[in-house]
């Protein structure tokens, strides 16, 4: 793709990388490989302040790397990755092998920087570096012991200690260790060894929130060699620059996670996408689902696409096609993996996608960003690429037998952890659907809202319901009045802090339970309180929730004693539908904090809750 190699050379030789930053993430994605490796670099040396200065609405991650090695080979591949999602990279790399003082150290300069994400990259020398020589098999195991001890205090400090999310990662095993083993008997006994420490350190993840484990077995199944020899021995760098950057490439999931910028939405076309052949020209038998390896290919896609939706993630289908035929061939070819059902919304017309696409979000009450687009069409990809930046665009042109490796490469969907609400997201969506037709059924939205009956619950936090608040600040963009990201460990010590409350937000009316829908961060200070963040799932806007929810918190106050609440509201792109609601509810302009804008409500005269919304407190 030479416009795309020239844009991007042209961007840092003409010195206007800075001033077009916000453009450089849509030429990344769509580079060539050896392109993007030469970006890297050139976006390494880019000062982040001169960026954030230049573009002061983007947001910056800031990443701490340490470890046993050398590691500054990891930065431009970390800047790439994170620039192809729009973000800017703040990187530390600490001092060579010195990652055990850094993280039991509170005081060290790590834990000063206050990560978002701090990266202890394990490599194979950390154990074989300590093992005697001879060795055998139980030399091994006991080091591996040793260090699994070591990364389980390391990691018990950074809970208590950090409100960033610790990222560890298994250790593969080179050949060049099993092959000093000159019985097979033992060597099966190392690998044996090996796996189960790293499988003793994958499960460390499940009883520390604050914890990724990235595995890096399934990285070296895709050809990557884990080390390259001299640079090993003579720069103690351990882990292959290749590996390397494929881990990055897993560490910008994660930053774009933690930044609130997941994806919500697939988005596929059909004839070419999901099946063989012209569904308007082959008919409804003709389509190639089954019965030849094309076919089978296409099946695979279909299931792959079926186990991403059974996740929480909303599939919906955008095809240039007759909706009765695409309805017909979903409902009639028994070998369809895919059904009406697994989809949010089936859109089948002649009109142009990047349209339909945006009526979609409407629909789904979602940005256009929030979704990934996969269309085998050159001429289709390349029009939503133009008309909708935000837009994820995958092109599975070619043999449908790749279609899925380029559906999962970029992790779109990425989260450190699934909630009940997850599961549940696509069902609800559906019946949110159903509500729209609902209204259309009335005259005035206050009929609809009296006869939709909608209740609301406001109750404090439960332990189980920590992951569900921490993803509601972690993806909500619309209804998030600061765009603060909290993970779960900062959740919970708000929860614990005798001055703060974290108030959950339930919700549900005559078509099911919505779940949980929102939270409420308040902190009382003497005789004032303050509202540090509100957040509502973008599913219930527009049904008086948040005005019940916030007359709750108010007429609490008063009986509590409290003089005056104060909100903050923090502008950004994506946030501006909320930018009125403290003066909407009696709250007046108080101060201005930075960028942040802070109301007052003197609690004389408080909103009323709303008729058509009953609301159970256990405040």
């Amino acid at each position: 793709m030479p416009d795309i190699t020239d844009d991007l050379l042209r961007l840092f030789s003409s010195g206007q990388a800075v001033a077009r930053y916000p453009r450089i993430a849509g030429l990344l994605s769509a580079a060539e490989p050896a392109d993007f490796v030469r970006a890297c670099h050139q976006l390494a040396r880019l000062d982040p302040d001169e960026v954030l200065k230049a573009h002061p609405e983007s947001t910056a991650v800031t990443v701490a790397v340490t470890g046993h090695g050398t590691l500054s080979t990891l930065v431009p591949p970390l800047t790439g990755e994170l620039a192809r999602h729009g973000l800017v990279l703040r990187p530390f790399v600490s001092d060579f092998d010195s990652y055990v003082f850094d993280l039991l150290d509170q005081d060290s300069e790590l834990y000063r920087r206050g990560a978002d994400l701090t990266l202890c990259v394990l490599d194979p020398m950390i154990v074989f570096d300590e093992v005697p020589v001879p060795w055998r098999p139980a030399d091994v195991e006991k080091v591996l012991d040793d260090k699994l001890r070591t990364l389980e205090r390391i990691t018990a400090a950074f809970t208590a200690g950090a409100h960033g999310t610790l990222v560890l990662n298994t250790m593969p095993l080179p050949r060049q260790f099993t092959a000093q083993l000159v019985d097979h008997r033992s060597r099966s006994e190392l690998g044996a060894v090996w796996r189960e420490a790293n499988a003793r350190l994958l499960r460390m993840a499940a009883d520390a929130p604050g914890l990724v484990v990235i595995d890096l077995d399934p990285l070296v199944a895709e050809g990557i060699a884990v080390t390259d020899p001299r640079l090993s021995t003579y720069a103690k760098a351990h882990l292959s620059a290749e590996l390397l950057a494929r881990y990055a490439r897993e560490i910008g999931h994660l930053a774009r996670h933690t930044a609130g910028r997941s994806k919500k939405c697939l988005v596929l076309d059909l004839d070419g996408t999901l099946w063989g052949g012209v569904l308007g020209d082959d008919g409804v038998e003709g389509i190639e689902l089954s019965g030849s390896p094309k076919g089978e290919a296409f099946n695979g896609v279909q299931r792959v696409v079926k186990q991403i939706g059974s996740q929480g993630v909303l599939v919906a289908v955008v095809s240039k096609n007759e909706i009765t035929l695409v309805r017909e061939a979903f409902r009639e070819r028994q070998d369809s993996v895919l059904r009406e059902d697994d989809m949010v919304r089936i859109i089948a017309n002649w009109r142009p996608k990047h349209d339909n696409l945006t009526e979609l979000a409407q629909t789904l009450n979602l940005g256009v960003d929030s979704f990934v687009f996969v269309d085998d069409s050159a001429l289709e990809c390349g029009l939503v690429r133009s008309e909708l930046p935000g837009v994820a665009v995958v092109r599975v042109d070619g043999d449908p037998a790749l279609h899925v490796g380029k559906i999962l490469r970029d992790g779109w969907f990425d989260t450190p952890v699934l909630t009940v609400e997850d599961r549940q997201r696509v069902v609800r969506y559906q019946e949110e659907l159903v509500r729209k037709d609902f209204l259309d059924s009335f005259d005035s939205v206050q009929d609809f809202l009296r006869e939709l009956k909608v209740t609301v619950r406001l109750a404090a936090v439960q332990d189980a319901e920590i992951p569900r608040v921490s993803q509601l600040t972690l993806r909500t963009n619309q209804f998030n009045l600061t765009t603060s990201r909290l993970q779960q460990a900062q959740v919970r010590e708000l929860a614990e802090d005798p001055a703060a409350r974290v108030l959950t937000i339930h919700s549900g009316d005559r078509f099911g339970d919505n779940g949980l829908v929102g939270a409420l961060f308040t902190r009382q200070d003497g005789d004032t309180l303050h509202i540090d963040n509100f957040v509502l799932s973008c599913r219930v806007f527009s049904r008086g929730i948040e005005q019940a929810a916030l007359a709750a918190v108010l007429e609490r106050a008063k009986a509590d004693g409290v003089q005056a609440v104060y909100g903050t509201y923090r502008p950004t792109k994506k946030n501006g539908a909320v930018k009125d609601l403290y003066p909407r509810y009696g709250f007046t302009p108080a101060a201005e904090d930075g960028a942040a804008l802070v109301f007052r409500h003197d609690l004389h005269q408080i909103p009323d809750r709303p008729e058509h919304v009953s609301l159970h407190e256990e405040l």
